[in-house]
């Protein structure tokens, strides 16, 4: 009898494997950076574009910022350019609607995460750089330190851009070049 309970218990909770793996469903209200981190201080990933379906895997509680799934990418992108439908209306992703929508809060840890998703990307072999946070102390000299980074940054986020290697056969997609090339031209319109 307990074997039978057992097997009852071990089916039921099998089938609710899937609902609690299911991800949230997002839309892009702008072409936006997706990052490598949750900050526009980390590299891009690539360019999501307006009105895009992403998959939130979660979300922050301590910021806005979103780890989404676009396409076959993984990285982050800020709630202030991600709506879902909440009460039958668009919402803007938010903390007030992560537990209604069923979005896990997250936390994020620089190590891991680029090693389980970015191993190949040029910006990876400074991930020491970005953990140990060296852009973050105190003091003029380490701001003037910040503000280089950050122009090195957004020249690599460029290059990145420039130079990007298409991996697989959706990089080759028409939607996705056009959008480099307008990001490339305008670096406005790609937050």
């Amino acid at each position: 009898m307990k074997r039978m309970w057992f097997i009852a218990a071990f089916a039921v909770s099998a089938g609710a494997l899937p609902a609690v793996a299911e991800a949230a469903v997002a839309f892009s209200t702008a072409n936006v950076n997706m990052r490598s981190g949750p900050s526009t201080r980390y590299p891009a990933v690539i360019v999501v574009p307006a009105g895009s379906r992403v998959d939130i895997r979660g979300c922050m509680s301590s910021a806005n910022w979103c780890d989404v799934a676009f396409a076959g990418y993984r990285g982050w992108v800020s709630g202030s350019y991600l709506q879902t439908t909440y009460s039958q209306r668009r919402v803007s992703v938010g903390p007030q609607y992560y537990r209604p929508l069923g979005i896990p809060t997250v936390t994020f840890s620089i190590g891991r995460y680029w090693d389980d998703h970015y191993r190949g990307r040029p910006f990876y072999r400074d991930r020491d750089r970005w953990r140990d946070g060296d852009d973050r102390r105190d003091g003029d000299r380490d701001r003037d330190r910040r503000a280089e980074s950050d122009r090195r940054g957004r020249e690599d986020d460029r290059r990145v851009r420039r130079d990007f290697e298409p991996q697989d056969d959706r990089d080759r997609h028409p939607v996705f070049r056009m959008m480099r090339e307008r990001c490339e031209r305008d670096p406005s319109a790609c937050r």
